[in-house]
């Protein structure tokens, strides 16, 4: 049996391109020739025969440090990811599918770029604004030669000589933050659904380029919006000419054609201009004859055509125009005209006669034809935001506020107020309420805490998932934030990450108190108030470092693990890694199969084994699970090969193929590094 070797975080192959061009020889193989050149003329037809042209004229946005960008959101994880066993088996978060994950975010998307691939309705993201003093500065400890970088990224030694010169001085330029969003926005949109919304803030200083860098990521035809956000209504007079009231949200879809985007539901206020039939509210929407270049009759002449009114406002359409035999008084016959000019209905006759009960017509000196707006969000009527983004709630001393309501002193600097961002998830996120959002610039745990006052609010079961790096807090920056941590949650080395935690506990704690003091207190047995927290820790921390040797020079006589090493903790690290690396949800657990005294590790298919001491007996003991338990069918076996002696390998190899289990499961074998 030939044994699949693996070692999932080996980027000796990785280049600026290579993920690109595995999608493209898997996706188009006959674009390629035997020796993996691309054929261009062959992609050219499959796009002719679509119907699509070769567009000759091109712009984009060029960068010192692209090519380094792009090789970054292509390599693997060069982390672990470590569980917080203690927090999380707290009764209030041992079942919670929320998730608080520290470490760098660039890290942690690509942990979870095979798990939560195409799972994410949202992601909301407030970034460094690289204001010059907000603290942004261009952060890598990677290195590279600039031979090596030159090689991966396809590049000349000149250019990847400067780019290693600015990611390795801490830089603020454009062309820095650039390099730091691009390849946390392209993994991001993996991430997302194809019906998945992303919304980030961002002020002057980087709007400009953001708005490029994000139709190069999610394509021009899926930019919604670049809203304008009120966040001090009175403005800022310490900014040059104009006192500034505003920041920008820049609202993307992954799939514009088929993501719905949800308005408003309007208070009572605004019920007044609403009215009600049997089918529920409506109220005077567009005028059905049609307006704009391509309304004239010779441009649309089969939307030319009479409409026939009685005196009870009744509508009759014929197939052959002419009027009908039977209606009540008098009839008018209205055709599509505006300025003695003959133009057309928006409508056909067919759309005509299915919806007669959303049309309203009017008498006001001129008869008038109108559509029934009716409510977007079920039997209510609802409002489109504006592109103006604006509430008194949305104030940032309101965040403030927020944040010193939870913690009595300003812990943390310009946080979202709640508001703003729970509008963005009603905007964002589908009206069944079980969607999954994501924010990888957790900041203080704003969008976590709106999650969970929406859930609250209206028994929706939204889940959420924080990154925040252990960012360190400058005590005299910040030292009230910098005590705290120290002092009250007794933190050696405090960071932010211990503020963003703090905050969703807290939040969780006002939500149970204020929702005990309404008269009606509401059931929240249902509502996930917990949170899971994960982080990443280096390869070379604990004793990863002690494993590192090439798979295909392996050496049958080559002992392959110090018993002495690995702990059991390790060994949990290994396997949290490697089911998030097999597509398994941080919050699935895996379930632990007794095999006569060794323990395997077993989760939909998937069976583990890490520990080392593996003997014959727990072989046998494997093969009668397979045969007679019903709930256990690994159709792949992973295993770690440093814990186990080659000729114990080629055993289970070779007895897991050659039999011939009751089931009949096809069993894959992986021997990973």
């Amino acid at each position: 049996m030939n044994i699949k070797k693996e070692t999932i975080n080996d980027n000796s192959k990785i280049t600026a391109n290579s993920k690109q061009l595995e999608i493209l020889k898997k996706n188009f193989p006959q674009c390629f020739d035997k020796d993996g050149n691309f054929i261009t003329h062959k992609m050219e037809e499959i796009v002719a025969i679509n119907g699509l042209e070769i567009s000759t004229e091109s712009y984009g946005l060029n960068w010192l440090g692209k090519s380094y960008a792009r090789l970054l959101a292509n390599e693997n994880p060069l982390t672990m990811l470590k569980e917080d066993k203690n927090h999380n088996s707290l009764e209030e978060n041992k079942n919670s599918e929320n998730l608080l994950i520290k470490g760098d975010n660039l890290e942690v998307l690509k942990h979870l770029s095979n798990a939560y691939y195409e799972k994410i309705k949202m992601i909301y993201i407030d970034p460094p604004y690289n204001t010059g003093s907000d603290g942004f500065v261009y952060q890598d400890n990677r290195k590279f030669t600039v031979e090596e970088l030159s090689e991966l990224a396809g590049i000349d030694e000149e250019k990847a000589k400067r780019i290693l010169e600015f990611t390795q001085s801490k830089s603020n330029s454009h062309s820095a933050w650039l390099t730091f969003m691009y390849p946390r926005l392209y993994i991001a949109r993996y991430l997302l659904r194809d019906d998945g919304v992303i919304f980030v803030s961002i002020d002057d200083n980087e709007v400009a380029q953001l708005r490029l860098l994000m139709d190069e990521i999610f394509g021009e035809e899926n930019f919604v919006a670049e809203l304008p956000t009120i966040m001090n209504l009175k403005g800022n007079n310490d900014e040059y000419g104009f006192a500034g009231t505003h920041e920008f949200t820049m609202v993307y879809a992954k799939q514009k054609d088929i993501t719905k985007l949800n308005q408003f539901s309007i208070n009572e206020d605004e019920l007044d201009d609403w009215q009600e039939d049997e089918r529920g509210f409506y109220k005077q929407g567009a005028n059905l004859k049609a307006t704009g270049i391509n309304a004239p009759r010779e441009k649309r002449p089969n939307l030319y055509f009479p409409i026939f009114i009685d005196d009870n406002n009744n509508i009759y359409i014929t197939d052959d125009d002419k009027p009908p035999k039977q209606y009540v008084g008098n009839l008018i016959t209205l055709y599509p005209i505006t300025n003695d000019k003959e133009m057309s209905w928006r409508w056909s006759k067919d759309k005509f006669i299915k919806n007669k009960k959303d049309i309203i017509i009017l008498r006001n000196g001129e008869i008038g034809i109108y559509k029934k707006q009716r409510p977007a969000l079920g039997d209510m009527p609802s409002k489109k935001p504006k592109t103006i983004f604006y509430k008194p709630e949305y104030s940032s001393g309101n965040g403030t506020a927020q944040i010193k309501e939870l913690f009595i002193e300003k812990v943390f600097s310009n946080p979202k107020p709640s508001q703003l961002i729970k509008d963005f998830l009603e905007i964002g996120l589908n009206p069944n309420k079980n969607d999954l959002v994501l924010d990888f610039f957790a900041g203080s745990g704003t969008t976590g805490d709106a999650v969970m006052q929406l859930n609250t609010e209206d028994g929706g079961n939204r889940k959420y998932i924080l990154v925040q790096l252990p960012e360190p807090i400058d005590p005299k920056k910040n030292k009230i934030a910098y005590d705290f941590v120290k002092n009250e949650l007794k933190v050696d080395n405090p960071t932010i990450f211990e503020i963003t935690k703090e905050r969703l506990i807290r939040a969780t704690k006002k939500i149970q108190q204020d929702n005990a003091n309404l008269k009606e207190p509401k059931d929240l047995s249902n509502v996930d108030l917990g949170f899971k927290i994960f982080e990443t820790i280096p390869n070379n921390e604990g004793n990863w470092e002690n494993y590192s040797f090439e798979v295909d020079k392996f050496n049958s006589e080559q002992k392959l693990f110090d018993e002495n090493k690995l702990t059991k903790e390790d060994l949990e690290v290994l396997l949290t890694t490697w089911k998030t690396y097999d597509g398994f949800l941080l919050t699935e657990n895996l379930k632990e199969i007794d095999l006569d005294g060794y323990t395997g590790y077993y989760l939909d298919n998937k069976l583990y084994l890490v520990d080392k001491g593996f003997k014959t007996k727990y072989l046998k003991k494997l093969l009668e699970e397979i045969d007679s338990n019903k709930d256990f069918n690994p159709a792949t076996i992973i295993i770690f090969g440093y814990n186990f002696e080659s000729k114990m390998l080629r055993e289970i190899a070779d007895n897991v193929k050659n039999f011939a289990n009751k089931k009949q499961l096809d069993i894959d074998f992986v021997e990973r590094y």
